[in-house]
């Protein structure tokens, strides 16, 4: 049972934990929370940025503040499952006989920072799905378990897809978050510059051990959920289903596939960790209705009308939150014209063009 100890050396730790990630990370005050509820909670974090924003120094700085084992994979087309994960090698014993020895990749560490995840190829992405799910790694048919805590934070960039591969369902559903990491402020930006003038060294301290880390987990994981709040965490995952029972109006508009049983557990293992964040006893609303946005939106498929209309998961998140709550959704961002109508459309403008300036026949030639 959680008491109210255990609530104020929660609070206590997440609030050394914070401060040691400023010391490094300008801003990005929602980024930072998120992925440190993700790590406490055990799950994988993606984060989405375009380049420069700071995706890759606040990986390197939790590896820090945890005092965690770090190692940066940086994935390129080229990069094999092998180096990965890792492999046998034949090796000489003493007496000069040969045999196979295991060689360790960098996956057996404890935080693991998959830079620009989307540049390998799936064959590479997919070395890592067993690791992210059952934290266990295949070789040449024997499994080894890897040291706990652990984690994978994955980045990929938004803007340039030339030599990229989409991550498959599968992976994108291992992750427990998906943080959009946005660019910094004006006055953001002055500190960044400012402190990058003196010095590009990470100066953050470590503020919690592994450790501490996993009684953290095991303490967020004893608080209690009442069946209300419970039933509406599952009714908003069920929503985003078009063939549901509890389908909301938007997801039979916009949402070709729904969030799978998995983002109801992140979604409550989350909110656990949030509330004790927060200092409270139980999960709220609340809690769910914060964390719905990054559990959710990277497990949604948009159908083409929704593409159409330019409409995101975050959009149709925030109309099926509304829904629940009673409250009229409000409408979708203004709707371009449907592809067709649009091309009839600018054909009848193009030729209302050529009739103004004559029309022409063969070759160019005007009539």
């Amino acid at each position: 049972m959680v008491t109210e100890e255990n609530i104020q050396k929660f609070s206590k730790q997440c609030a050394n934990i914070f401060k040691q990630v400023e010391r490094d990370v300008i801003g990005q005050k929602a980024v930072v929370e998120g992925t440190i509820i993700a790590m406490i909670a055990g799950g994988n974090v993606l984060l989405e940025g375009v380049p420069g924003v700071g995706k890759t120094r606040l990986v390197r700085s939790l590896g820090r503040v945890f005092n965690l084992p770090f190692s940066r994979i940086q994935f390129t087309p080229d990069l094999m499952p092998a180096d990965v994960t890792g492999t046998n090698i034949i090796v000489k014993d003493e007496n000069g006989n040969s045999q196979f020895q295991f060689q360790p990749g960098p996956i057996f560490s404890n935080i693991i920072l998959a830079d620009e995840i989307n540049r390998a190829t799936p064959k590479t992405q997919s070395a890592l799905l067993e690791a992210m799910q059952e934290h266990t790694v295949t070789v040449m048919g024997v499994s080894r378990k890897l040291n706990e805590p652990f984690f994978v934070l994955a980045t990929q960039n938004p803007i340039e897809q030339d030599g990229t591969y989409p991550l498959p369902e599968a992976q994108m559903d291992r992750f427990m978050f998906k943080l959009i990491v946005p660019n910094p402020g004006l006055d953001e930006l002055m500190q960044i510059v400012d402190m990058t003038q003196k010095t590009m060294a990470e100066v953050a301290e470590a503020a919690c051990s592994g450790e501490e880390l996993l009684e953290m987990r095991r303490t967020a994981n004893q608080i209690p959920v009442a069946e209300e709040v419970m039933r509406y965490a599952m009714t908003l995952c069920s929503a985003t289903h078009p063939d549901s029972e509890c389908a909301s109006e938007a997801a039979k508009k916009y949402v070709r596939l729904g969030a799978s049983p998995r983002a109801g557990q992140a979604l409550i293992s989350a909110a656990k960790v949030r509330a004790l964040m927060k200092g409270r006893y139980n999960v709220a609303y609340s809690d769910l209705n914060e964390l719905a946005y990054p559990v959710l939106r990277h497990r949604m498929k948009m159908n083409f009308e929704a593409i159409a209309a330019r409409v995101k998961p975050d959009d149709v998140i925030k109309m099926i939150i509304e829904e629940l709550n009673g409250k009229k959704p409000e409408k979708a961002p203004s709707v371009a014209q449907p592809a067709a109508e649009a091309a009839g459309v600018a054909a009848a403008e193009a030729e209302q063009a050529d009739n103004k300036k004559g029309k022409r026949k063969f070759f160019g030639r005007k009539e």
